[in-house]
């Protein structure tokens, strides 16, 4: 046998139908497939190589009828040099309003910290409730600079 190739043995039947035993040679379409994975393993590391750039969007959320109460959002997303989105989804979060750190929900926002009177607590409360109920929210971080919200009639 040739080195470095492979060998399976099936039955053929001569013409006159005596079965005899071969070895046929896979070692062709062995190596196809392997240099069929070779290229899609090259054309992976190609994409995982590609220049990838870190994007970022912060964005503010506020009460329309009260803008002076607002929230920060973070959109955070890898886009190749073509600007296709080349994770799956965007890391979104929103920023303490003291202190700036990262926080997960909104209501996160407000931890260790409280307004004095009740008419600014309960605006506050108004704003985190329409940003959780608002459609969309992981786009809206990632696409816009500033969103007024409304009161739902």
């Amino acid at each position: 046998m040739k080195k470095n190739m492979k060998y399976i043995p099936f039955k053929t039947k001569n013409k006159n139908n005596i079965t005899k035993h071969k070895m046929k040679n896979i070692g062709a379409s062995v190596s196809a497939v392997l240099t069929a994975e070779k290229k899609e393993a090259e054309v992976e590391k190609v994409v995982e190589e590609e220049d990838c750039h870190l994007m970022r969007n912060e964005m503010i959320f506020c009460l329309n009828e009260a803008p002076e109460y607002q929230i920060s959002a973070v959109g955070e997303w890898r886009e190749n040099a073509r600007g296709d989105i080349v994770q799956e989804e965007a890391d979104t979060y929103f920023l303490h309003v003291t202190t700036g750190q990262r926080c997960e929900s909104v209501r996160d926002c407000f931890d260790g910290w409280s307004e004095p009177d009740e008419e600014s607590t309960e605006k506050w409360e108004t704003l985190c409730e329409r940003i959780e109920n608002y459609g969309n929210l992981e786009q809206t971080i990632c696409d816009e600079k500033r969103v007024e919200l409304y009161e739902k009639k």
